[in-house]
């Protein structure tokens, strides 16, 4: 999916087409808002008032860069559940049989298409910390970014959520989907609270 321009995406997004969706969308909002934290972070390394941080920086540098292209293959990996189950929804099921059939493929393709998002969700929120931790030591002058980063990444997480709720609503073995529903509100839960903190530790210094 992001082999394609921006303008393609945000298009096919926009289209009638099943994928990409909200799933992929949050992904690669995702990957924006940990892309923000690598320029941040370039932007401090080898400034020699954060050299006390140096250390830190090229840190949070390589834990970006693992993290964006995590969140960059989770777009195309969405798009890759979120077929199967619509294609598990167009089985037939005019036979017990078939009902059967088409029950046993629905589960595991509704779990997949909740790990996915979670999987998104958990990849954000450690973009998140990291953004928790350029606003104390990135540069000043690029703060504001740190807090459109840490936003986008929040966006990111909530927006993930909205697909495991729809998918775990659906799902028959309710002890797995509970499973993945609690460890969804945990990660949303530490999210707002961590997005928030940020959001008013730097608009307090910018306002």
């Amino acid at each position: 999916m992001l082999n394609k321009s921006c303008l393609e995406f945000i298009d096919e997004l926009a289209s009638g087409a099943p994928v990409p969706g909200g799933g992929g969308a949050s992904a690669y909002v995702g990957a924006l808002g940990v892309a923000l934290g690598s320029m941040v972070s370039n932007l401090t390394t080898g400034r020699k008032k954060y050299a006390a941080y140096e250390g830190d920086i090229q840190r949070i540098l390589a834990e970006c860069a693992v993290l964006q292209g995590e969140l960059a293959g989770l777009v195309d990996k969405d798009a890759e559940v979120f077929a199967v189950l619509a294609d598990a929804y167009s089985l037939p099921r005019g036979t017990d049989e078939e009902k059967l059939h088409k029950e046993t493929v629905m589960e595991s393709a509704l779990l997949a298409a909740s790990l996915v998002p979670l999987d998104i969700m958990k990849r954000a929120y450690e973009g998140l910390l990291l953004h928790g931790e350029l606003a104390r030591i990135g540069s000043r002058m690029a703060i504001s970014d740190v807090g459109v980063g840490a936003q986008l990444l929040r966006s990111a997480v909530l927006g993930a959520a909205m697909n495991i709720f729809i998918n775990a609503k659906s799902m028959k073995d309710r002890d797995e989907a509970e499973n993945i529903l609690s460890r969804t509100r945990s990660i949303m839960d530490k999210t707002i609270e961590l997005a928030d903190s940020i959001y008013a530790g730097i608009t307090e210094d910018l306002i």
